[in-house]
């Protein structure tokens, strides 16, 4: 590993906040409480977009705008299925003057294109989950489980605290053999932290095998 790189191995539960809202299907009506991180929350500038996987609620896949103040400001049907919760900033109310002014990264055709990528990747088998985030640590989009969430973030945190946000990859081992990899990088100007969750299955150095070709496939998109 390079100088910039950091292996950190720790306990898997780290605790974080959630607020239960009510979610309701546009198409069928039912309804459903579900946990969304408050971080996730308090840290977008006005609205987050929630995508709901088909059998979470009901069997519909749809997105769901969630504001400040953990209201639900609209919805969305989707014609293709989400594999798993996602949280990404931004999104669109049904109530005009609520549109929000989404961040520069996230309203480019190139950011859509790395959800896309990310999507394709998790294949339940080595990747479970994968997320990007902000080099201070906001999430720009997560599909990762609760517990990888929350780890992921107080790495950023614990980062944040030794002044250590210019690391260039950092690879965190859990308890239960399951690894969260991060790797930075700067498209067109912006800077971002890629980050994978790998199955416990995943050996540190395929892991980075993967991170390194899924970096590759980012950097090569038109």
């Amino acid at each position: 590993m390079g100088k910039n790189d950091l292996t950190i191995v720790e306990n898997d539960m780290t605790v974080i906040e959630y607020e239960n809202i009510v979610i309701e299907c546009p198409k069928c009506g039912k309804k459903k409480k579900l946990k969304i991180p408050v971080k996730i929350i308090d840290q977008s500038k006005q609205l987050t977009t929630v995508s709901i996987p088909g059998n979470l609620v009901c069997e519909h896949s749809f997105q769901a705008y969630v504001d400040k103040n953990y209201m639900i400001r609209g919805y969305h049907n989707v014609d293709f299925d989400f594999s798993h919760l996602e949280f990404y900033e931004g999104g669109r109310s049904t109530n005009e003057s609520d549109q929000e002014a989404v961040p520069d990264f996230t309203s480019k055709p190139l950011f859509q294109k790395i959800i896309a990528l990310l999507r394709e990747s998790v294949d339940e088998k080595e990747i479970l989950g994968s997320g990007v985030f902000t080099i201070e640590g906001h999430v720009l989009y997560s599909s990762l489980p609760h517990g990888a969430l929350s780890n992921t973030m107080r790495e950023f945190e614990v980062r944040s605290e030794k002044k250590l946000v210019n690391l260039k990859k950092m690879f965190l081992e859990l308890e239960n053999n399951q690894k969260i990899f991060s790797n930075y990088m700067e498209i067109e100007g912006t800077e971002f932290v890629l980050v994978l969750f790998f199955s416990k299955k995943v050996k540190l150095g395929m892991g980075n095998l993967i991170l390194r070709e899924l970096v590759k496939k980012i950097n090569g998109i038109n």
